[in-house]
């Protein structure tokens, strides 16, 4: 068929369909837009990447800054000051790219609204009964001593003021980083599950980096981190986690004195001591390398999965992933 019988046919001529291309093509977007951009935004694999890259390069600095000098209190100071400067290297982050994203910053979990609320204090009130409830089985099985009170006045004030500020700067840091911006955006991508198992699983190979951690202590924070996943994923944010890290870690390193991930912390309340087999101590680890902190975060799971049995319209992967 003819250019003139296909014209007289559609009533279409030669140069509007030309017209109509050029159109077409200055209407699209951009290479390179499609290749950063999708349907609800930056793409997740480039937020993610974009994400890490940047956190690794503050972290650095900041990790070098706060050991930089000696600030004396055998290294306490600059490891809260470490602690503090990886939360901001976690932190900035992400600020700049909810910026970007034109995203709310309760988005990536952290709400401002609800900062230290009832749900931080509920999350708090479950993570030190756990770890009592951990203490007190291994006590009953003739593995732990409390001993005495070895703090007082003055020194008992300061340290129990810098551990609980330690500790919560920890859970911010901590779970912000590893089920904050990361968890979100990588559930866009991929959905809620294997987002939380994949950094999950990083989060307990981090642990590896503590003095006397093994594998079962390893395990269990991973265990625990999906946990965290799971409560985020019921609540809709990160402080029901935050709150519960924070108590779980200052409850076992502060108040009864033992080894945390392989750490023993100077500045703690007694002198109490483990001894026993190792499956119900945990040996160098501490109580997360014991199997009965294992069944008590099955007991604490299966107690959370009843008290809270649906997921939030506000937790992160709750739509289908995204294509990134």
């Amino acid at each position: 068929m003819s250019d003139s019988e296909i014209e007289r046919k559609t009533g279409e001529s030669d140069s509007s369909r030309r017209t109509d291309l050029k159109f077409a093509a200055a209407s699209a977007p951009p290479y390179a837009y499609d290749l950063f951009w999708g349907p609800d935004g930056l793409r997740p694999g480039w937020g993610f990447g974009f994400y890490l890259v940047a956190y690794l390069m503050l972290e650095s600095l900041v990790v070098e800054l706060a050991w930089a000098r000696d600030l004396g209190d055998s290294g306490l100071w600059s490891m809260l000051l470490e602690e503090i400067g990886k939360l901001l290297a976690a932190a900035i982050p992400a600020l700049v790219l909810a910026r970007i994203e034109r995203r709310p910053w309760g988005a990536y979990g952290l709400p401002f609204k609800q900062a230290f609320g009832s749900r931080f204090w509920i999350g708090a009130g479950w993570g030190f009964l756990a770890i009592s409830t951990v203490m007190l089985a291994i006590y009953s099985g003739r593995g732990f001593s409390f001993g005495h009170i070895i703090l007082h006045g003055p020194r008992l004030a300061r340290f129990t003021a810098y551990w609980t500020t330690y500790f919560l700067i920890v859970g911010l840091y901590e779970d912000f980083f590893f089920r904050g911006y990361s968890q979100f955006t990588l559930a866009r991508g991929i959905g809620f599950w294997p987002a939380a198992l994949l950094l999950t699983c990083t989060f307990g190979l981090v642990h590896r980096q503590n003095s006397g951690e093994r594998w079962p202590g390893i395990l269990l924070a991973a265990f625990i981190g999906l946990f965290f996943c799971l409560t985020l994923r019921r609540t809709g944010n990160l402080w029901f986690a935050i709150g519960f890290h924070a108590a779980w870690d200052w409850g076992e390193t502060f108040f009864y004195s033992v080894p945390d991930s392989g750490m023993v912390a100077p500045g703690h309340l007694l002198k109490s001591t483990l001894h026993g087999p190792v499956w119900l101590t945990g040996g160098s680890v501490g109580p997360e390398g014991s199997v009965v902190c294992f069944v008590v975060i099955v007991l604490v799971w299966t107690a959370f999965d009843r008290v809270y049995p649906q997921a939030a319209s506000s937790a992160p992967g709750i739509e289908s992933p995204s294509a990134s």
